[in-house]
C-alpha cells in the first residue's frame, strides 16, 4: 500500500515538535507499506532533510520516508493572518500533488483544517480512500478561545469542516470530545475511531544521562512543562501559583518552562516584574534532550486556559510525554485528562482558576510519601492504555481497510 501522508507540521525526534507522524509513518513502513510525507518548515521541527530547496521544494528520504517539503516558513509567534496565508499556500501548493503523486490512500492530519483540503479534492478527481485525522475541533476551538470572531470566516471554516467529515471514507480522533464532535456529521459509529496521542516509552525510558539545567538545584522540587507558550496554554496560572509559592516563602520548588509561543516573551517579562525566581524559562530542544530533563524533573505540569471546548476536545502531547516519563501530572481543567489523572491515581487535577490550589498541588507532590507509586502508576498507564506501538498497529490496520475497499 502506497501512502501519500501530509502533516503540514511533521517533525522527527530530532526537532522539539510532536512526533506522532513520524511514528505511525514509521510503523507503516514496517508494515510492508510505503509512505511519501507532504510537510511545510515548521519552525520547531525537523524533517530530516538538509539539501537546498529548489523552486521552493525539496525531496529526500529520511528512515524510510519519502519526504516532500515545502519552503513555507511557520511559527506560534506569527499573526493570525500571516499563519493563515502559509496555511493556504500549504493546502494549494499540496493539493497539486494528488494528480502527479502514485498512491492507494490518502491521510491527512490537522491541524489546521486546511490540511483536508487535498483530500476533498483526490476524493472529487481522483476516487481514492481519504482518511482524515483531527487533532483539534475548528472552527469550534479558535471560536471558544476568541482567537477567531469573523462571522464570514468561521462561515467559511464551517464549510470547510462539513466538506472534510462527509469527503473522508474514515477520520480518526485523538480524544473523545473530538470523536463526539466528527460523530454530529458522520453518524456511523464505525467511521470514527479514536486513537489519541501516544507514549513513547522507548524515548523517556531509556534515558540514562540527567539534565539539570542552570538555575536547579539537587534540593529542588522540580515541575516542568514542555510545549507551546500560547494563548490556550493558560501559563499565567503557572506564573501565579509561583507567586504564591514565593509570598509563602517556599524555596525548593522550580517551576520549569521549556518551549516557545507567541506569549513567551510577555511571560518572561512579567515573570522578571515579579521577581519570579522560581520559574527558569528554556528554549525548546529534541526529544532526547527533553528525556534528560524529564529524568530530573519530579513531576509534569498539564496547563491549559479554563475553557469548555479544550476539557475533552484537546489531546495534548505533553500530557503523554509525562506518562512515558514517569511523571506524576498536576492539571488544571476538568476533562478527559483530569479524569484519567484521577482514576488512574497518577497525580492531582485540581480547579481551574485557583492559584492557591496549584500552589497547594505542588507542596502536596512535594511532601507526598506516595509520589512514587503516583510514578509508578503513570508509567503503567503509559505501557497498558498509550503505548505508542499498539496505537500505531490501530493506525496501520485502518489504512489498511481502507486500502481494501
Amino acid at each position: 500500500m502506497r501512502v501519500l501522508y501530509f502533516h503540514q507540521h511533521f517533525s522527527t525526534p530530532q526537532g522539539a515538535a510532536g512526533i506522532r507522524s513520524y511514528q505511525m509513518a514509521q510503523k507503516l513502513i514496517e508494515s510492508g507499506h510505503e509512505v511519501t510525507m507532504v510537510c511545510g518548515s515548521y519552525g520547531q521541527s525537523k524533517t530530516g532533510l538538509t539539501n537546498e530547496f529548489t523552486d521552493g521544494v525539496r525531496r529526500g528520504v529520511y528512515k524510510g520516508i519519502n519526504i516532500i517539503e515545502f519552503a513555507l516558513d511557520y511559527s506560534n509567534e506569527m499573526s493570525f493572518i500571516a499563519r493563515a496565508k502559509v496555511f493556504f499556500k500549504y493546502a494549494l501548493q499540496s493539493s497539486k500533488l494528488i494528480f502527479t503523486e502514485k498512491y492507494d490512500v490518502l491521510f491527512a492530519t490537522s491541524t489546521p483544517l486546511t490540511a483536508a483540503v487535498p483530500g476533498i479534492i483526490a476524493k472529487l478527481f481522483r476516487r481514492k480512500p481519504f482518511v482524515f485525522e483531527v487533532r483539534d475541533l475548528w472552527p469550534e476551538l479558535p471560536k471558544a478561545m476568541g482567537v477567531i470572531t469573523n462571522p464570514f470566516i468561521l462561515a467559511l471554516m464551517k464549510v470547510l469542516e462539513w466538506s472534510a467529515y462527509k469527503s473522508s471514507d474514515q477520520c480518526i480522533a485523538l480524544s473523545p470530545g473530538i470523536r463526539r464532535g466528527i460523530l454530529k456529521h458522520k453518524p456511523k459509529e464505525d467511521s470514527v475511531t479514536l486513537i489519541p496521542n501516544g507514549c513513547d516509552l522507548e524515548i523517556f525510558q531509556c534515558s540514562d544521562d540527567v539534565w539539570q539545567p542552570e538555575g536547579i538545584e539537587d534540593r529542588d522540587f522540580v515541575a516542568v512543562f514542555t510545549g507551546t507558550h500560547g494563548i490556550a496554554n493558560g501559563l499565567h496560572n503557572v506564573l501565579k501559583a509561583a507567586k504564591v509559592l514565593k509570598n509563602r516563602e517556599i524555596k525548593n520548588i522550580k517551576l520549569v518552562l521549556i518551549g516557545h509561543g507567541k506569549l513567551k516573551a510577555q511571560l518572561v517579562s512579567n515573570a522578571k516584574e515579579l521577581q519570579l525566581d522560581n520559574i527558569v524559562f528554556l528554549e525548546p530542544v529534541e526529544k532526547a534532550k527533553l528525556a534528560q530533563l524529564m529524568s530530573r524533573a519530579d513531576c509534569g505540569l498539564q496547563t491549559l486556559e479554563n475553557i469548555p471546548a479544550f476539557y475533552y476536545g484537546t489531546s495534548p502531547n505533553k500530557f503523554f510525554d509525562y506518562l512515558s516519563a514517569g511523571l506524576p501530572v498536576v492539571n488544571n481543567y476538568p476533562g478527559w485528562v483530569a479524569d484519567l489523572i484521577t482514576e488512574f491515581e497518577c497525580g492531582i487535577a485540581i480547579r481551574p482558576d485557583d492559584p492557591d490550589a496549584f500552589a497547594d498541588a505542588l507542596i502536596s507532590l512535594r511532601d507526598n510519601d506516595n509520589i512514587d507509586k503516583m510514578a509508578s502508576n503513570a508509567i503503567r498507564l503509559a505501557k497498558n492504555k498509550f503505548d505508542r506501538n499498539q496505537l500505531a498497529r490501530e493506525f496501520v490496520t485502518v489504512l489498511e481497510k481502507m486500502d481494501k475497499k
